[in-house]
């Protein structure tokens, strides 16, 4: 992803990393958020994109948080753009949202529920943004290649592919590593959801469920089968976040892992 502006660390032989809060729930916390991780990811020479979605479509309930308005969360992910001179990615989920997600975001993030949406892909390809899908959890790795000839064709060579685990029955996901390399084939970047790959969809109580305290096995994993970025929602209290809290790290364990990271993938290199 060295094609897009303000990454830092391109040369350093690093995985790249894109971290933050599930949602944009306030100002103070991403930018909390941000300089705690540009601060980490500055000293470990890690090259950092900042995330963090400025509207949740993809609920289970309708009571649960969807954002705190297009506009606010939006300005708030220009001040930390700003403010750190880091780039930014967030969700998008219909076309009518690209236009206003692309004036701020130099990545712009396609779901996976989202990943053969053909008008959402074209879209987000015109826009001239880089564009990260994630791979459909009901999708092989072989039939992403398709994903990414749309965004291609539609005129846009920078796309990446999201690893985020394959459903397994009704209430769980699997990683299948074998999905790396294969994504990999496509001469694409490939990122590995160390988050999203541990949730427990489909709870009874409408919440969704997660396993965060495997998320180190998980980042360790894909670094060490050669992943070129990770994915890592993180919180300063992921039990008092508004959206996918059971699935965060605390941003507190953040350096320890990432320092962990750092030394395997320098000694596979």
């Amino acid at each position: 992803m060295n094609q897009i502006q303000n990454i830092k660390h391109r040369d350093a032989g690093n995985f790249f990393l894109i971290a933050g809060p599930c949602a944009v729930e306030s100002e103070e916390i991403c930018m909390a958020v941000a300089e705690h991780m540009v601060s980490i990811t500055d000293k470990l020479k890690i090259p950092f994109i900042f995330k963090a979605s400025y509207r949740k479509a993809n609920r289970t309930r309708l009571d649960s948080f969807t954002g705190i308005g297009d506009a606010l969360a939006l300005s708030i992910l220009q001040k930390v753009k700003d403010r750190f001179s880091v780039p930014i990615t967030t969700d998008i989920h219909a076309v009518n949202e690209v236009a206003a997600a692309a004036q701020v975001a130099d990545v712009l993030q396609i779901p996976a529920f989202l990943c053969r949406q053909t008008d959402l892909l074209v879209a987000a390809a015109k826009s001239g943004r880089f564009v990260s899908i994630k791979k459909g959890q009901f999708m092989s790795p072989e039939a992403m290649q398709f994903a990414i000839k749309k965004v291609q064709d539609s005129g846009n060579p920078n796309v990446a592919l999201m690893e985020r685990g394959t459903t397994f029955g009704y209430g769980d996901l699997v990683v299948d590593f074998r999905a790396i390399p294969v994504m990999q084939s496509y001469n694409v970047p490939v990122i590995l959801d160390c988050t999203h790959s541990l949730q427990q969809p489909n709870q009874a109580n409408g919440v969704t469920g997660g396993k965060p305290a495997l998320i180190n096995t998980i980042a360790k994993a894909g670094v060490a089968v050669g992943v070129d970025g990770l994915f890592i929602e993180t919180h300063p209290d992921p039990s008092q976040a508004k959206s996918d809290g059971a699935n965060m790290l605390p941003l507190a364990e953040m350096e320890e892992l990432l320092m962990k990271l750092v030394n395997i993938r320098h000694s596979i290199r």
